[in-house]
């Protein structure tokens, strides 16, 4: 039986969030909306649309949507070429690799952001396939995209993992029937982590690689 690793990438293996924070934050503001950067910290995770709708409503002009998406983008695509990867992420994903596990990455990043996430990470040679939210009807916390991810590694739900830093990535996960693990380098509180669904959570890639004979990878080799 084959067993997924699910990756979400923004947060979870490159240092991004507060630069999504950033872009949008500037992207509203140019527009015309007064958002906390901290709302928009908690928003961080979910796909373009939605994170809108989070912020400014359902009721607001969606007219908008598509400049505000595009003003993002366009702020955000000044740092591709300097995106920091988070430490030990590409070595937690060729250890993973190593044992077998069909690693996949699960993210709402589209087209040249991806490329660029990917370059930053360097683990090509461990990366077995990326679900995107383009590639779906409903992002997360809908569980389709991790749905979609298992489908790609030819892996059920049980027996998989995924690993996310934002309360969108566990309350997905954990539709889907995958265990969860949380990480807190996406500046997310642990007791949120786990509310939404973490089986366990750690400070960031390098410290679930220093555990992973101890963690739920380890469960689910053992068949727990």
């Amino acid at each position: 039986m084959n067993r997924a690793a699910l990756f979400d990438v923004d947060g979870t293996l490159a240092d991004t969030n507060h630069l999504h924070v950033t872009c949008w934050w500037e992207a509203l503001r140019q527009a015309g909306h007064s958002v906390a950067m901290h709302d928009i910290h908690r928003a961080i995770g979910l796909p373009g649309e939605d994170l809108l709708a989070h912020l400014l409503g359902e009721d607001r002009d969606k007219d908008g949507d598509e400049a505000l998406s595009a003003a993002h983008e366009t702020l955000y695509a000044t740092y591709f070429d300097r995106l920091p990867p988070l430490d030990s992420a590409a070595r937690l994903l060729r250890e993973l690799h190593r044992r077998g596990w069909r690693v996949v990455l699960v993210t709402s990043a589209k087209d040249a952001e991806l490329d660029a996430l990917r370059r930053a990470v360097d683990a090509e040679d461990a990366i077995t396939a990326t679900a995107s939210s383009d590639d779906v009807s409903e992002g997360k916390p809908a569980p389709d995209p991790v749905r979609h991810a298992l489908g790609l590694a030819d892996a059920p739900a049980r027996g998989s993992v995924f690993v996310g830093d934002t309360v969108w990535d566990m309350k997905a996960a954990a539709r889907a029937g995958v265990a969860c693990v949380g990480l807190l380098c996406g500046g997310i509180p642990r007791a949120d982590l786990e509310e939404a669904g973490a089986r366990a959570v750690y400070r960031h890639p390098a410290d679930l690689l220093a555990r992973l004979d101890h963690s739920p990878f380890a469960e689910q080799e053992a068949g727990r």
